[in-house]
């Protein structure tokens, strides 16, 4: 039904930059790269000619630095610089986000480009990521987002053709919630493919794919009515959240921090 491709593998060029560009950073902060992936387009399978290449990565510090009075920066950020967009998170608040069923990091861990990825944690994060993954949180997540989006930025004649794939992508993932298949994969073709049955949609998707992919970011073109109709019925579908559920415990999230932590300072000796 679908005739679009998944995500181009990454230039050479531009992983030897971004690999450099961790180093960098290790050296600098005194931490050490865990995993670090691309989160954006890119990894979604519909990046335009001029799309950043949106690296970001979780790392650890020292135990020195879990153990100060003062609250710490547990974020690092590059300017975007030359197409390149590099962030990342601290562990710890990694894992509190993981603990309170963040989205953002599921879909991290399921992007299909990786830059570093060290086998044993990312094999015990995957284990715990199952463990706190929250349809709930999730669906709340997407479906906020996919109103956000509508909102501010598809209702006029002219739109921007990337902003319809910032509301389709969340309405298709709340629907791959509903219908109970789990974490939501970071493909927009996987997404599409599972959710999206009627034949007139798949075309109007995929001609939306072909426009942004051709065009730039900021591209903008006619309002497509096919695809403004599925938008519109679907969030009037959605009702209102139900409440959330409590926090997932953490005390697994707590041993991989533990071993994460000490096992750095060996490795910067």
């Amino acid at each position: 039904m679908f005739h679009f491709p998944y995500a181009h593998p990454l230039p050479d060029t531009v992983r030897q930059r971004v690999d450099a560009e961790l180093s960098a950073l290790e050296t600098r902060y005194r931490v050490r790269v865990l995993f670090a992936c691309e989160s954006g387009s890119r990894a979604w399978g519909f990046a335009s000619p001029d799309s950043d290449y949106d690296v970001r990565f979780l790392y650890v510090h020292e135990p020195e630095w879990y153990l100060r009075v003062q609250a710490q920066r547990d974020v690092i950020e590059l300017p975007i610089s030359d197409e390149l967009d590099i962030s990342g998170w601290e562990l710890r608040k990694a894992l509190r986000l993981l603990a309170a069923g963040n989205p953002t990091l599921f879909e991290w861990l399921q992007s299909p480009l990786l830059y570093r990825a060290e086998p044993q944690f990312v094999a015990e994060l995957l284990a715990l990521a199952a463990h706190c993954h929250s349809p709930l949180k999730s669906r709340w997540h997407y479906l906020s987002m996919a109103r956000k989006n509508f909102r501010g930025y598809l209702q006029g004649d002219m739109v921007r053709w990337k902003k319809y794939l910032y509301v389709l992508r969340p309405l298709l993932a709340a629907a791959w919630l509903d219908a109970g298949r789990g974490m939501v994969p970071m493909r927009f073709a996987d997404l599409a493919s599972a959710m999206v049955h009627e034949p007139a949609l798949a075309a109007a998707i995929t001609e939306l794919l072909q426009r942004k992919m051709q065009a730039g970011e900021a591209a903008v073109g006619p309002a497509m009515p096919q695809v403004d109709a599925f938008i519109r019925k679907a969030l009037a579908q959605y009702d209102a959240a139900p409440p959330l559920p409590a926090p997932t415990g953490t005390d697994g999230l707590d041993a991989l921090l533990y071993r994460q932590v000490l096992g750095i300072t060996s490795s910067l000796a």
